[in-house]
């Protein structure tokens, strides 16, 4: 077996979501979960096929973002799982109906943050054992950083 690992660097005004399904109808069901929650997001999805033909399948509503997901996907290259690549939406805001969609099996990110896919490759194939999501933390927060972390939250709609 071999460890490898793909860094996923999203431009600044992208989220992303990298999960595992089960299932070819993945990228119907995500974009369907993603326009009926917030149908102003731009967005691709891609998913690693892990049998039959072992494609990489895609769609979306922004060109851009559908090519991005599906060449990401193919670097990362382990079978079952799909990547979103989203715009002027968070992941808070689709996340859930994500979850929900009955072939996604987990989640293992969703971030603004550089990534590195910690990927697993056998004879066999390839899977994700893990991510790195961004950096690791310098310290505890402290007042100062407590209130504008709240004025953050309030600026950008998610508290009142």
């Amino acid at each position: 077996m071999e460890i490898k690992t793909v860094r996923i660097e999203p431009q600044e005004d992208l989220n992303l979501i990298l999960g595992q399904s089960h299932f070819i109808k993945t990228v119907e069901d995500i974009y369907e979960a993603i326009v009926n929650t917030v149908p102003q997001a731009k967005f691709g999805v891609a998913f690693a096929e892990a049998s039959g033909d072992c494609l990489v399948r895609h769609a979306g509503n922004d060109e851009e973002l559908e090519e991005l997901a599906a060449e990401t996907m193919l670097e990362i290259g382990a079978g079952h799982s799909f990547i979103v690549f989203l715009r002027e939406a968070f992941p808070i805001n689709v996340l859930q109906r994500i979850k929900n969609v009955p072939e996604v099996v987990n989640i293992y990110c969703a971030t603004a943050n550089p990534v590195e896919v910690i990927i697993a490759e056998t004879e066999q194939g390839r899977g994700i054992l893990g991510v790195i999501d961004g950096s690791r933390p310098e310290g505890i927060e402290d007042e100062e950083d407590i209130a504008e972390r709240k004025r953050f939250l309030r600026l950008i709609g998610y508290k009142f």
